[in-house]
């Protein structure tokens, strides 16, 4: 009986916030406009000072901007939950029956599935800078965001557990998130940089993301597929077992 009114939780969890992000068209359009934006006025700026060289540039920075579009619209999910605890839904959550985890992993599940619809669409975009969808690379990128969204989604909530407030938790991403992407590999090479930014991508979860998505959608990547799986599936466990720690300790 517990499990089956867990699982029910998490859907109906998941099911409000797609609703809720279904409903908001202009959510979806700016999602999608900010990272096309960044894909055909940076890729291309930046793509014609590296064609003299022989180097792809828009082929290299397409798998990172489907990644940032996945890296914010992900993150953004604890704010959903910063706003059920500012308008009261999220104590009635809390006083219900469902366990903690069925409750963290709702909102896990509705930000990934948010973030890979986000994604999606810019993914569909890149018959527009040579990058051809086989089958095989659309299984693979699939899979690659969801891994990505299920990661970031799980830091998101944990995010949102911990800070009360919109204006906090703003200042918090905008300080958090930026940082991570410039750092990850996204718009640039990591090879050849300066040995403290090379330091700083190795310890950044965002860059073993890239580094799939990379690999999923180009062919290569830096790191090795298991090591960056394993990473991510790790900040997924340890961020999600936080965010549950943390709402056992509110009630």
């Amino acid at each position: 009986m517990g499990l089956k009114l867990d699982l029910t939780a998490v859907y109906v969890i998941w099911l409000r916030e797609i609703k809720k992000f279904w409903r908001e068209k202009t959510r979806i359009i700016t999602s999608i406009a900010q990272p096309l934006m960044w894909l055909f006025i940076m890729g291309v700026g930046l793509g014609s000072s590296f064609r003299g060289l022989g180097f792809d540039y828009l082929g290299y920075v397409f798998p990172g901007i489907v990644s940032m579009t996945v890296l914010f619209a992900s993150i953004n999910s604890g704010l959903g939950v910063v706003w059920d605890r500012e308008f009261g839904f999220f104590k009635e959550i809390l006083i219900s029956p469902v366990s903690r985890a069925a409750i963290v992993m709702g909102k896990i599940l509705a930000g990934s599935t948010t973030a890979m619809i986000q994604g999606l669409l810019i993914f569909l975009a890149a018959p527009l800078v040579g990058v051809i969808l086989t089958p095989a690379v659309v299984i693979k990128g699939l899979l690659a965001m969801f891994l990505l969204a299920f990661s970031l989604s799980s830091a998101g909530v944990l995010f949102g557990v911990k800070i009360s407030t919109f204006h906090s938790y703003s200042v918090v991403m905008n300080f958090v998130v930026m940082p991570l992407f410039l750092l990850s590999g996204a718009v640039f090479p990591l090879q050849g940089v300066p040995f403290w930014i090379e330091l700083a991508s190795r310890w950044n979860p965002v860059s073993y993301g890239v580094d799939v998505m990379r690999l999923a959608i180009r062919g290569y990547g830096l790191f090795s597929a298991p090591v960056s799986i394993g990473i991510l599936l790790g900040v997924a466990l340890i961020a999600g077992a936080g965010a549950v720690y943390c709402l056992q300790r509110e009630g």
